[in-house]
């Protein structure tokens, strides 16, 4: 539950702390007093959205934190362990700080987080129903939404949400399949063709590349073949070899008659005749590794012209041969498959079918059951607010046909005023009071307390007064005793079934530098209560009747 509330320069407050506790209590005051304010402050630290507009004039800043007790079960744990925050002695702190610029920061127990982790933990931790809650009240549209909230049946409703996207993409996938099979059988026989071609050649990745590379290498091979040729002629048996051999063979004859001065030639020949053979031996290696087939070029040739001349027909790259050859393969894979494929799809739709009905009339039942018993408790909150002749149903129609993520219903809330009257819908069949009465009822029927949720009202008995308003007090105050209830409200009737009571009110001061405006918000004792219970009955003239009749309310309550 709440347990404190405190604002620091938001509109007209400067600071306020308030300590809550549980049971109903009640926030009352003057029309302009500032109740939105503590409204708009609350919904900051829960997450709604913020502006610069809340931050008091002359302020920098603005800030206000809510501070909640939750037990052990409280849904918000899980939130809590999904977001990695811890907290300690079950006290949770929301916080939301607004620059005068209009950004904000947020925090849950002094850490920083996103606005739409409050958001997330304000819908756990409270439930406000205000003044302008009608339009979702009296609109069809939203009545489904109402009763599976009231239900708690969220949870089916996500699963069935889910099992109908689950079918849709089965349908889409059929659908898709369909058109594929129907437009790749018409290209059957090119496909079968070309994958016939693509298979005979098996282009590999790469592969153009590397016959190229080695038909260039060839090519130049045998350019350079001949002078490789003469050059090893040049030096061979037949060339410079054979001549520095007779050479040596003759300077030997000579060097035996010349006392040693053809000695150095001996040598200097026999080193030539040394380096010629090496020379000769490398050109030859040379020649080694420059030597092909001339067969080898020719396919090397005729396989690259082919790679080339089916990558013109297809009008791609030929690197892209082989995902061509890929993809039109698996088109190709994917018409032999058809028939086995569309079954599979079908099978899917139904199953996936099957499985979204099965979830949605469970769905379904759930609903009826808790339609029977929302209406018993609004027909029970109708007598004490003077519609002791009117009913309430909650209409739940359901048609397959009408299959959506939300199931296969449609829910409306339905009345009639006079006994024999045909049911219609509420803002059709009700009057401007009766439908004011109606809604009421609805409200205090739709709030939920035993999830652990703090119950805001805000101004919903406004309109109505006397034994009605007496009504929804005592029915306030039984949803207090459940929890915790908090109510801003005109009527005495209302206020004075609170356990605690609050005035709004707003002053003009002085702070040296002008007028300003403030509000505050004063706890008031038993002997105040009667004074302000007072004026809502008298208004601004408080009479001795008023406060008898304050005194009188106060004493019936307690």
């Amino acid at each position: 539950m709440l347990r404190r509330l405190s604002i620091r320069n938001i509109v007209l407050i400067d600071t306020l702390d308030l300590d809550f506790d549980g049971g109903l209590g009640a926030m009352t005051g003057e029309t302009g007093a500032g109740k939105s304010i503590l409204l708009d402050a609350l919904g900051a630290a829960l997450g709604a959205r913020s502006s610069a507009d809340l931050v008091r004039t002359g302020a920098d800043k603005g800030s206000t934190t809510a501070e909640f007790e939750i037990d052990n079960n409280h849904p918000a744990w899980g939130l809590l362990a999904e977001q990695d925050i811890e907290i300690e002695d079950a006290t949770l702190l929301l916080r939301r700080v607004i620059g005068k610029d209009g950004r904000s920061r947020a925090f849950v127990n002094d850490q920083p987080v996103g606005v739409g982790v409050l958001r997330k933990l304000g819908a756990l931790l409270v439930e406000i129903h205000g003044q302008f809650d009608d339009r979702a009240l009296v609109d069809p549209a939203g009545h489904k939404t109402l009763l599976d909230n009231y239900a708690r049946l969220q949870g089916d409703h996500k699963a069935v949400t889910k099992l109908y996207a689950e079918w849709r993409k089965a349908v889409t996938a059929l659908e898709e399949t369909r058109a594929e099979l129907t437009e790749a059988e018409r290209d059957a026989d090119f496909v079968r063709h070309s994958v016939e071609e693509l298979s005979e050649l098996a282009p590999a990745d790469g592969e153009e590349d590397e016959l190229d590379a080695a038909r260039r290498r060839m090519q130049r091979a045998a350019s350079i073949a001949e002078e490789v040729d003469r050059a090893m002629s040049l030096l061979g048996t037949k060339g410079a070899e054979a001549a520095l051999a007779d050479a040596l063979r003759r300077v030997d004859v000579a060097a035996s008659k010349a006392d040693g001065a053809l000695d150095k030639s001996v040598t200097a020949i026999e080193k030539a005749m040394n380096s010629v053979s090496e020379a000769l031996s490398e050109v030859e290696r040379a020649a080694e590794i420059l030597s092909f087939d001339p067969n080898e070029l020719e396919q090397i040739e005729e396989r690259l012209f082919a790679m080339r001349g089916l990558a013109r027909k297809h009008r791609i790259s030929v690197a892209d041969l082989a995902q061509l050859h890929h993809s039109l393969g698996e088109r190709f894979a994917f018409i032999e498959a058809g028939s086995a494929r569309l079954a599979e799809r079908e099978d899917a739709v139904k199953s996936t079918h099957a499985a979204y009905l099965t979830a949605a009339r469970a769905l379904s039942d759930a609903r009826r059951a808790a339609a029977g018993r929302l209406d018993a408790q609004v027909v029970a909150e109708l007598p004490p607010l003077k519609l002791e002749r009117a009913e309430f149903r909650t209409l739940v129609e359901t048609d397959a046909e009408n299959a959506g993520p939300d199931g296969i219903d449609r829910v409306a809330f339905e009345v009639t005023t006079n006994p024999g009257s045909a049911p219609g819908a509420i803002d059709k069949i009700a009057s401007g009071g009766e439908l004011s009465r109606f809604l009421l009822a609805l409200k205090v029927c739709l709030a939920q307390q035993d999830d652990g949720k703090t119950l805001i009202f805000d101004e919903i008995d406004r309109g109505v007064g006397g034994a009605t308003a007496a009504a929804i007090g005592a029915r306030l105050r039984r949803l207090g005793d459940d929890g915790q209830t908090l109510v801003i409200t005109h009527a005495p009737q209302v206020a004075a079934e609170a356990k605690r009571q609050w005035r709004i009110e707003k002053s003009v001061q002085d702070n040296g530098e002008g007028e300003i405006t403030l509000t505050r918000v004063v706890e008031l004792k038993k002997s105040d209560r009667i004074d302000e219970l007072a004026r809502m009955i008298a208004g601004e003239t408080v009479t001795k009747a008023a406060k008898d009749a304050a005194k009188s309310l106060l004493k019936t309550a307690s």
